[in-house]
C-alpha cells in the first residue's frame, strides 16, 4: 500500500527523483554510489570511467570523495575521468576554467592519475576543434564507455553545455552559450561582457550513453527550471527533458531544488494531505489565486473541482475555512512592526511588551536595509523604538573602477584648496589609475582601492540610515572578515564573524533583529551572513538570559519576495513612505542606474523594490483584503531552525 502511495504521489513526475533534506546529505550520498562504483570495479580487475560536472552543483559531492580517499582509502588508481564541458576560448590556468576547477576541487587531493583526466580543450584554433571532439568521443568508446554521468542544469535547462535548440542525438561540439546562461557565469568573470560566448560540450546522445546519470540541483533557485524537467513535456526548449527518454537516470535534489514539484508544492492534487493550519493557508490562497476568486468568495464546489474535496469534509464546511483563513491573513497586516503599545497582541504578528523595544537590523551589504525594509525602518524609529543598524559587510566589490578614480580626484582638488600637499595622494592616485588600466576581468582590487571603495560603500550606508532618522552612534559597521577573506580563498572559515557579531548582540541585548532571508542572492553574502547570526544566537542562548525574549524576522526584497502564504507579519506603506524609502535608496549613489552585480534582473534596485512591494499590496488586494498602495513583508525565523 505504502508503495502504491508513493506512485500517487509521485505521478506528476516522469523520471525517478530522489529528494534529501539539504545538501550536504545529498551529496554524501552521491560521492558514496560513485565510491561503491569504483571498489566494485577496482574488484573486478576493471577500469571506473566517470563523466564528471563542474559548478557550485558537485563541489560538495567532491570534498566527500576526498574524505573518503584521504581517511577511508579510497583509490582513484584504476579511475578514468571526462569532463562535460569547457568555456572556448579559455586558458588552463586562468580561475574560470574548468581545469583549474577540477584540480583545486578534486584532482590536486586524490591519487588519479593525470594520463586518465580528460577535460575538453580550450586553447584549440578553431579549425582544429571538430576532429577534437570527434577523437573525444572516440577515447569514451575506447575506455569501455562512461559508467556513471554526473550532471548540474543550468536555469535555461541546460545539461552540460547542451542549451535550448540542442537535438538529443547530439555529440561533443562546439556550442555558442545562451545568454543567461552568460549572465548566471558573470560574477565569476568580473561581468557578462568578459564570458566566453562559446564552449565545447558533450552532446545530450553522449550523456544518453552513460550507464547510469546522476543529475543533482540544489536551493530554490533551481526549483522552477527542475519542475520543467521532471514534470514538463519533452522539448528541445529545456534540453533536459530529454532524460525523460532514459531508463538509466535519477534526479537528486535537496528539499528547495525539489519544492515546486507537485507533491511537496501542491501535494492535495496526488495525495491525502495532513492538513495543518499551514497547509490549509497554503491551498486556499493557491485556489483563491488559481481561479481568481477573493477568499471569501470560494464555495465547496471551488474546493471540489480543484482536488480540496478532502479539505471540505474534514475541515468544512468551505466558508468556515475561508473565514480562518482571510482573518490570518489580517491579523498578519499591521502598522506597529515594533508592536502596538497597550494594545491586545493576541492577534497581532509583534508583542506588545515592551512598549519601546530595541530593534537590532542586521545588513549583509550596505544598502540591503533600505532596499528591503526601507519603509519598516523609517516607521521603527519614528514609533519611538532604539533601532540599530548593522552592515555586516563593506560591499566593496559592488564600486565601479571608475567611481575610484573619481573620488580620489575630489579628495586631491578638495586638499590643494586647503593648501595641503598632496604628492604622496597624487602618487596613490597614479598607483590606482596604473593598476586599474591592467586590471584582468575579475582580478582582485589591490588594498588601496579596496579601501575607497569600502569608504564609498559606508558614506553611503551612513547617509542612508541618517535619512531613515537615525543617529550616528546606532550605525554600526562590522566588516565581516569572512567577506575579504572570500577574494581569496574559497569558503572562508567564519569563526571571526560569529564572534564579532555574539559581541555586537551581547552590547545591544535586542528584543528584535532584522536579517536578510532574501538567498536568491546572487552573491551568497546574504545566506553567509544569516548562518553567522543564527550561530551567534545559538551560543548566546546557553548563557543570556536576555535571548529568550528576542524575536529574528527575515526579510526579503533585493532579489526575490516571500510568497504570501508564508509571510506572517505585512508592514503596508502609504504613497509618501513609499517615496520616502525610495529617498533613502537613493542616498546608495553607487548602485543607482546600474549597480555592477544586477544578478539577472536589471531593474534598478529603488525600482525592484517599489515593484515587489506594490506586487505584496495586490496580492493581499486580490484575496480579499484591503488596498494598500505597498507593503513590506517578513518572515519570523524560531532559532530551533525552523520558521514560526
Amino acid at each position: 500500500m505504502a508503495r502504491l502511495n508513493f506512485l500517487e504521489e509521485t505521478r506528476f513526475e516522469k523520471l525517478p527523483v530522489r529528494v534529501y533534506k539539504n545538501e550536504e546529505i545529498a551529496s554524501k550520498k552521491v560521492a558514496q554510489k560513485i565510491a561503491d562504483l569504483i571498489r566494485r570495479k577496482m574488484q573486478a580487475g576493471e577500469k571506473t570511467v566517470l563523466g564528471l560536472a563542474t559548478g557550485a552543483t558537485p563541489v560538495r559531492v567532491y570534498q566527500e570523495l576526498i574524505r573518503l580517499h584521504k581517511e577511508e582509502e579510497l583509490s582513484f588508481d584504476n579511475v578514468i575521468t571526462f569532463n562535460l564541458d569547457e568555456y572556448y576560448p579559455m586558458q588552463p590556468e586562468a580561475s574560470q576554467s574548468y581545469v583549474r576547477f577540477m584540480d583545486e576541487n578534486l584532482f590536486n587531493h586524490i591519487n588519479i592519475r593525470r594520463e586518465n583526466i580528460h577535460i575538453p580543450d580550450g586553447t584549440l584554433e578553431k579549425e582544429d576543434i571538430a576532429q577534437y571532439c570527434l577523437n573525444y568521443e572516440k577515447k569514451i568508446t575506447k575506455a569501455g564507455g562512461l559508467d556513471l554521468q554526473l550532471l548540474g542544469i543550468g536555469r535555461t535547462g541546460h545539461i552540460g553545455f547542451n542549451e535550448p535548440g540542442s537535438a538529443p542525438n547530439s555529440g561533443t561540439r562546439l556550442v555558442t552559450l545562451d545568454d543567461l546562461t552568460r549572465r548566471d557565469a558573470s560574477r565569476d568573470f568580473g561581468g557578462k561582457e568578459n564570458v566566453p560566448t562559446k564552449a565545447i560540450t558533450m552532446g545530450i546522445g553522449t550523456i544518453f550513453k552513460a550507464h547510469e546519470i546522476v543529475l543533482m540541483a540544489w536551493s530554490r533557485k533551481k526549483a522552477p527550471i527542475i519542475k520543467k524537467a521532471v514534470e514538463g513535456e519533452i522539448s528541445g526548449e529545456v534540453p533536459a527533458t530529454y532524460l525523460q527518454l532514459t531508463d538509466n537516470v535519477e534526479f537528486v535534489l535537496d528539499k528547495a531544488a525539489a519544492s515546486e514539484l507537485t507533491r511537496f508544492d501542491t501535494p492535495w492534487l496526488v495525495k491525502d494531505c495532513k492538513w495543518t493550519d499551514e497547509q490549509i493557508k497554503k491551498a486556499i490562497i493557491w485556489l483563491s489565486n488559481k481561479i481568481q476568486k477573493p477568499i471569501l468568495k470560494l464555495t465547496d464546489e471551488d474546493y471540489n473541482s480543484h482536488g480540496m474535496a478532502e479539505l471540505a469534509t474534514e475541515k468544512g464546511p468551505a466558508y468556515n475555512i475561508n473565514i480562518k483563513v482571510f482573518n490570518q491573513l489580517q491579523h498578519s497586516i499591521t502598522g506597529w512592526p515594533g508592536g502596538k503599545p497597550d494594545a491586545d497582541d493576541s492577534q497581532r504578528p509583534e508583542r506588545a511588551v515592551p512598549a519601546r523595544k530595541t530593534s537590532l537590523i542586521f545588513s549583509p551589504h550596505p544598502d540591503d536595509d533600505v532596499i528591503s525594509m526601507g519603509g519598516t525602518f523609517i516607521r521603527l524609529v519614528e514609533q519611538g523604538h532604539e533601532v540599530h543598524v548593522a552592515y555586516q559587510t563593506s560591499g566593496n566589490t559592488a564600486v565601479w573602477d571608475t567611481d575610484v578614480l573619481r573620488y580620489v580626484e575630489f579628495a586631491i582638488d578638495f586638499d590643494k584648496s586647503l593648501g595641503k600637499n598632496t604628492s604622496e595622494l597624487e602618487q596613490t592616485y597614479e598607483e590606482m589609475r596604473t593598476f586599474l588600466q591592467k586590471k584582468q576581468p575579475n582580478q582582485v582590487d589591490i588594498e588601496k582601492i579596496q579601501q575607497v571603495k569600502a569608504f564609498i560603500r559606508k558614506s553611503e550606508a551612513i547617509a542612508g540610515a541618517r535619512y531613515a532618522g537615525l543617529d550616528d552612534k546606532n550605525i554600526h559597521f562590522m566588516a565581516l572578515p569572512f567577506y575579504e577573506k572570500g577574494k581569496y580563498v574559497k569558503n572562508p572559515d567564519t569563526e571571526k564573524d560569529v564572534e564579532l557579531t555574539m559581541e555586537l548582540l551581547q552590547k545591544i541585548k535586542p528584543h528584535q533583529l532584522f536579517a536578510a532571508g532574501d538567498f536568491a542572492d546572487p552573491h551568497g553574502t546574504h545566506i553567509i551572513c544569516f548562518e553567522i547570526i543564527k550561530e551567534a544566537m545559538q551560543r548566546l542562548q546557553k548563557t543570556e538570559e536576555w535571548t529568550k525574549d528576542c524575536w529574528l524576522w527575515m526579510y526579503r526584497g533585493a532579489w526575490q519576495e516571500f510568497p504570501t502564504h508564508e509571510i506572517e507579519m505585512a508592514v503596508p506603506l502609504s504613497p509618501n513612505e513609499v517615496k520616502r524609502k525610495r529617498h533613502a535608496i537613493f542616498q546608495h549613489q553607487s548602485q543607482k542606474d546600474r549597480p555592477v552585480f544586477p544578478g539577472d534582473d536589471e531593474r534598478e534596485f529603488w525600482v525592484r523594490a517599489e515593484e515587489r512591494n506594490r506586487e505584496t499590496a495586490v496580492n493581499y488586494l486580490n484575496l480579499g483584503l484591503a488596498n494598500y498602495e505597498a507593503m513590506e513583508a517578513f518572515v519570523r525565523w524560531k532559532f530551533d531552525g525552523k520558521k514560526e
